[in-house]
């Protein structure tokens, strides 16, 4: 799937596998935003959800959550993206309590991460320890920060970051959606970014973290295809023998067009010297030459 806002062409994927498990409780959104009068080109909505235990089994709980999201963004324009988020949210989380009736103490919860886009505008929400990552340079950003035990002791300070993956406690969420009958206030956690030409964002559950490497997902994000990527990175966790499910959302943003017309110029240079040997240099070294001088006269009679 394809959209294109202002200056920005994107690409959409998404894939969600069983993974080391025998059943698949991850979900994914990949919902398109409808045009309105702000936004003519509209825009998407993406979600990755990792649903968590309880008699009524994680499925559930992760199936209600994406269900919730979709509908809240299917009911009509958003004008305040973190605001419809903070709802869906909270509503997901009632739904989900619910669903598990009275005097369940073995409650199914969800983690949540969320990405509305418009044009190159992101707002990005979080509940758990469903990541969002950004590619931009070379270089790869965790937008989200965990709600997990880990992640605490890692900003507090007692764990150190390298010890995060094999950590006892690494899979101990501190929040959830649907485990309480209310979301804290604090919750969801709200980022909010803007995206530029040949950036790549990835929302994906937790099934990634042991198993992948930040030289995996910078070889597997940089092609032109989203879903490709998504497919890849699912794939390779699974070769890997990840654990748990493995879910990922890709967006992937293309070339400016003044990199897309630099790449065009430099292949028909190319053609151009296949074709006719090095004879093209004499022309263009002397269009610069005449170029030079024009400059150069024009600046002496206006100076």
């Amino acid at each position: 799937m394809s959209t294109q806002a202002p200056e920005l062409q994107m690409q959409v994927g998404g894939i969600s596998q069983v993974g080391g498990r025998s059943n698949n409780e991850d979900a994914i959104l990949i919902q398109e935003l409808a045009p309105d009068s702000q936004l003519p080109l509209g825009g998407w909505v993406l979600a990755v959800a990792d649903g968590m235990g309880g008699r009524a089994n994680g499925e559930v709980a992760s199936s209600l959550a994406i269900q919730t999201l979709h509908e809240v963004f299917a009911s009509g324009q958003q004008p305040d993206a973190a605001m419809a988020l903070k709802q869906a949210y909270r509503q997901a989380n009632e739904a989900i309590y619910a669903a598990a009736g009275e005097g369940d103490d073995d409650r199914p919860g969800t983690t949540l991460v969320t990405a509305v886009v418009r044009g190159k505008y992101v707002t990005i929400a979080n509940v758990g320890d469903s990541r969002a990552y950004l590619l931009r340079a070379n270089q790869l950003t965790q937008i989200t920060q965990d709600h997990s035990v880990v992640a605490e002791q890692v900003a507090a300070g007692t764990l150190p970051p390298e010890a995060e993956r094999t950590s006892p406690q690494r899979n101990i969420l501190t929040a959830a959606i649907g485990t309480r009958p209310q979301l804290e206030r604090r919750l969801p956690a709200i980022y909010e970014m803007m995206l530029l030409p040949e950036d790549r964002l990835l929302l994906c559950s937790d099934g990634f973290y042991d198993v992948l490497g930040t030289d995996d997902y910078l070889q597997l994000m940089t092609g032109e295809d989203a879903q490709s990527a998504a497919l890849a990175l699912t794939d390779l966790a699974t070769q890997r023998r990840t654990t748990d499910n493995v879910s990922a959302v890709v967006l992937a943003v293309g070339s400016s067009l003044a990199t897309m017309q630099r790449a065009e110029i430099a292949r028909d240079l190319a053609e151009h010297r296949a074709e006719h040997g090095t004879s093209i240099l004499v022309p263009v070294v002397i269009l610069i030459l005449l170029t030079a001088f024009v400059a150069a006269g024009v600046w002496y009679w206006m100076f």
